[in-house]
């Protein structure tokens, strides 16, 4: 499972690019495969301010749907309208071309709180069935 070791990620399997000015937002490989077919994406407004925890935006599966959390405290600067028109694009390239959102953040230290590629391997590691 890819895991890229410039980003942080969240216990709820957010991913954020450390960017203090514009860190972009999505959800893990691990998240992606856990809904499968993803068919419903409704992103946060521009502009909005958000807290770290918060739930910002939905995804919705086949299965069930699904909050998507700050990673970071900040203003949202940028939404993926790309993923809205082809909620597929989540589960096709979820690092790249389907990232959700990018915020500005406003306590870029709490960068910090969030887990290395290392921690959240070791996490999602630890959920899987024995």
């Amino acid at each position: 499972m890819q895991i890229p070791p410039a980003l942080r990620y969240t216990k709820t399997h957010e991913w954020i690019f450390p960017d203090e000015h514009e860190a972009m937002v999505g959800i893990t490989a691990h998240a992606q495969e856990e809904l499968r077919d993803v068919v419903y994406v409704e992103l946060p407004p521009l502009g909005k301010q958000v807290n770290q925890g918060e739930p910002v935006a939905v995804v919705e599966s086949v299965k069930a749907a699904f909050d998507i959390y700050a990673p970071v405290s900040g203003t949202i600067v940028k939404t993926n309208a790309a993923v809205t028109q082809s909620p597929q694009v989540v589960n096709k390239d979820c690092y790249g071309e389907g990232w959700l959102f990018a915020i500005q953040p406003s306590r870029p230290s709490e960068v910090n709180t969030l887990m290395t590629a290392d921690a959240y391997t070791k996490l999602i590691t630890s959920e899987q069935p024995s």
